[in-house]
């Protein structure tokens, strides 16, 4: 299996970036993902790093070397990193749970999977087309969807979430796929700071006509002339396929190399900003979150 892929994030206007992003992989598998932990709530580039750091645990533990079924882990992975969450918040003594979006995609097997919660985003480029994007959680696209018009005081709460990781509720989680994939597919996930001010025909035209390494950085670069002095954290990792077999390029990555066991990841390396670090999740605090998951979904299965 190769892939491309390239990653930018940028402080931009604020005091601290809050968005997360990394990607691992086997020899037949790779994760990708993003988080942007949220203003108004503590520590969100900790909620950020949490989330990236458990999928990733989940990631390394089963797919082995590939994922049995990419849509279940997907929806695990992001629901025990949502208890991860509000386990953190009880063991720190806070007042209110750190709090995160999320997205999520996996390659293998010439599929595509995907999943997010909250408003950053997945963009799938396909022959100069955009194929899909996903749908924010959020006032502003639920009106969208319903043909609905905002205005007034609902004008101003337009871009409000309606769920993340970290809230007190179960967290709602989209998930798409399988997508078959074509060589030379593109995917780019990014936080709001970068779809904000950048609009859709302007992302897909980049991805489409250059190489990713020269999109990612024009991208970010134009959200955050666009976004001005006060522009929020701009983040975004892009990934191309180029298929199972293809030849070695010097600009990609290949996992032929790695064996059946194999694993590489760039999500655990990842620091913490002047905080705590926090250890990877042991197998049996993984264990233990999909335990509780699994008997809260059938117990509200039977109500």
């Amino acid at each position: 299996m190769r892939f491309g892929i390239y990653q930018v994030s940028r402080r931009g206007g604020r005091e601290k970036n809050e968005d997360r992003m990394g990607y691992c992989y086997t020899r037949d598998a790779v994760l990708f993902a993003l988080a942007d932990g949220m203003g108004g709530h503590p520590e969100g580039e900790v909620a950020a790093q949490i989330a990236l750091q458990t999928v990733a645990s989940m990631f390394q533990r089963d797919a082995k070397p590939v994922l049995d079924d990419p849509n279940r882990f997907l929806e695990d992975a992001i629901l025990v990193a949502h208890q991860q969450l509000l386990r953190y918040g009880q063991d720190k003594g806070l007042s209110d749970t750190p709090r995160t979006t999320v997205v999520a995609g996996v390659l293998q097997r010439g599929n595509a999977h995907w999943a997010h919660c909250g408003d950053s985003r997945l963009y799938m480029v396909r022959g100069g087309e955009l194929m899909a994007r996903t749908r924010d959680h959020s006032y502003s696209e639920l009106q969208e969807a319903l043909g609905r018009h905002a205005n007034g005081a609902e004008r101003f709460n337009r871009n409000v979430l309606f769920t993340c990781l970290g809230s007190p509720g179960k967290p709602m989680i989209d998930i798409c796929g399988p997508i078959p994939l074509q060589t030379g597919d593109r995917f780019m996930l990014c936080s709001d700071g970068m779809w904000s001010t950048v609009s859709d025909l302007a992302i897909a035209d980049q991805l489409s006509t250059r190489v990713i390494s020269d999109a990612v950085p024009e991208l970010v670069e134009q959200a955050l002339r666009n976004g001005g002095a006060r522009c929020d954290n701009v983040t975004a990792l892009a990934v191309e396929w180029e298929g199972e077999d293809e030849p070695d390029a010097a600009d990609s990555i290949s996992t032929q190399n790695l064996a059946d066991d194999g694993f590489a990841s760039t999500i655990q390396a990842a620091a913490l900003e002047a905080q705590e670090r926090r250890e990877d999740l042991s197998e049996a605090e993984i264990e233990q979150s999909v335990r509780e998951i699994q008997a809260a979904i059938r117990k509200a299965g039977k109500k």
